[in-house]
Parts: structure tokens; C-alpha cells; sequence
């Protein structure tokens, strides 16, 4: 489907090959999961080099939605980006936790009055952000998201329900998405109790293929998967704790 760089935790740039079934598996939960209809509008500001432009370009368009692109570089304007979700009736939103703060910060959110999602991956959601960006409307939706690379965009999610970060709660990254399996494991591979730090693993049908012409870093992160009776499955090490 695409190969796109990204240079990870370690700054060495790394081509991750990512397959049409990874890409058309993301897709298709998030028009089941979380569906656009005809009438909404998704801002498009995500520059092509990071993976999570591409649900931006693909939801709208095969929803029959209304694809709303930001120019080259919009991304690092709070303001400009308020405009444009003003003047475009933009109903959906993604951004790293940074970008929403500044939209926060600025009032551009609660200006935004046709918005009903809003989507933050990347970074950390504090519970300060996530209730700053909930208290701007009543009937708008928050969601965490995450993923690396490796395993096509987004493999987690979890909605930040109101009533919970009102009281306190922290929002976690969620559950897996469709045909996604995530593993907590031991230096040892063996699954550890609730509670214990492990490394997360993420198997299923989002896995990359591995790295462009960098076989031993594809077998160093790319591991045979202990947990699955599929031939030649695998699961991703995210050296996320």
C-alpha cells in the first residue's frame, strides 16, 4: 500500500513497508467503528511524511464525505487552522496532544461550532488537555489513539468519556481495533500478570512487513508471534513499557 519513513525512538530514519490488507483493516473499523456520514468534513493538515495523514486523506473519501485541505504547512498555525475549520464546517479533527492545546489555549476550538470529533495520538493525552478540549462543547466526542508505524497507524483506541474525566480518571490508550492483538510480555516472552510492567506487542492483520533492504532490523523487531497457530505470524516489539 505505501512506504513511508520514520526514524522512531532511535532518530535513525527507517523505510517501514506497510500492506494494502494493514491499510484496507484500518479503514474498513473506522468507518465501522467510528462512521462518517455524507455531511461531514475532515481536516486534512497532517503533512504526507507521517502515517497519520493517510486516514485523513482515505475516511472522507471513502465515506463520501468532504475532504478539507489545509495548505502546505498549516499545521504550524493554531490560528490559520481555526479559520479554515470555521469557514469549512469541519466536523472531524485530528492532531497531537501539542497542536490541541494550542487550539485550547487560543479559544479556536470552542469556535468551531459544526466540530463533533476530535482525535489525539502522538503524544500523551493528559487528563487536563482531555477535559480543556470536552468542556468546549457539550455533544463533542474525544478519542485517544495509538500506534507506531509498524503496524498501520492507529492499533488502540479508546473514547474519553465525559463523565469519567470529569472525575478524575485518566484516560488510558484503550482497546485493540479490529483483527489486532496486543501482548504485555517479560523479557522471556511469557505474558505478565495485571499490574506488572512488560513490553507491549502487537500482532494481527495491521503488521507491517518490515523495514525497506534492513533484514536484521526487521528480524529484531519483527518476532515470531509464541501466541498464534498461523504459519509465519509475527508480532511488532514497541519497546514501550
Amino acid at each position: 500500500a505505501y512506504l513511508i519513513y520514520t526514524s522512531g525512538s532511535t532518530g535513525q530514519p527507517k523505510g517501514v513497508m506497510i500492506s494494502q490488507r494493514g491499510l484496507s483493516n484500518h479503514m474498513l473499523w473506522m468507518q465501522e467503528q467510528l462512521p462518517l456520514r455524507a455531511t461531514d468534513a475532515v481536516l486534512q493538515k497532517t503533512p504526507f511524511s507521517f502515517d497519520a495523514s493517510v486516514w485523513e486523506f482515505y475516511a472522507p473519501l471513502l465515506a463520501g464525505a468532504r475532504l478539507v485541505m489545509a495548505q502546505p504547512g498549516g499545521h504550524q498555525d493554531a490560528q490559520y487552522l481555526v479559520e479554515v475549520m470555521e469557514r469549512e464546517g469541519v466536523t472531524r479533527l485530528q492532531g497531537v496532544p501539542t497542536l490541541l492545546r494550542m487550539l485550547v489555549s487560543e479559544g479556536g476550538l470552542e469556535r468551531c461550532t459544526q466540530l463533533r470529533e476530535v482525535f489525539s495520538g502522538g503524544e500523551v493525552l493528559t487528563l487536563e488537555l482531555a477535559e480543556s478540549i470536552l468542556r468546549t462543547h457539550d455533544e463533542l466526542k474525544l478519542y485517544n489513539l495509538y500506534g507506531p508505524t509498524e503496524t498501520t497507524i492507529e492499533v488502540m483506541w479508546q473514547e474519553a468519556e465525559r463523565d469519567r474525566v470529569y472525575a478524575g480518571e485518566e484516560v488510558s490508550i484503550g482497546r485493540p481495533i479490529r483483527n489486532t492483538q496486543v501482548y504485555v510480555l517479560d523479557a522471556e516472552m511469557q505474558l505478565v500478570p495485571v499490574g506488572v510492567v512488560g513490553e507491549l506487542y502487537i500482532g494481527g492483520a495491521g503488521l507491517g512487513r518490515g523495514y525497506l533492504k534492513r533484514p536484521a532490523l526487521t528480524a529484531e523487531r519483527f518476532v515470531p508471534h509464541p501466541y498464534s497457530t498461523e504459519p509465519g505470524a509475527r508480532l511488532y516489539r514497541t519497546g514501550d513499557l
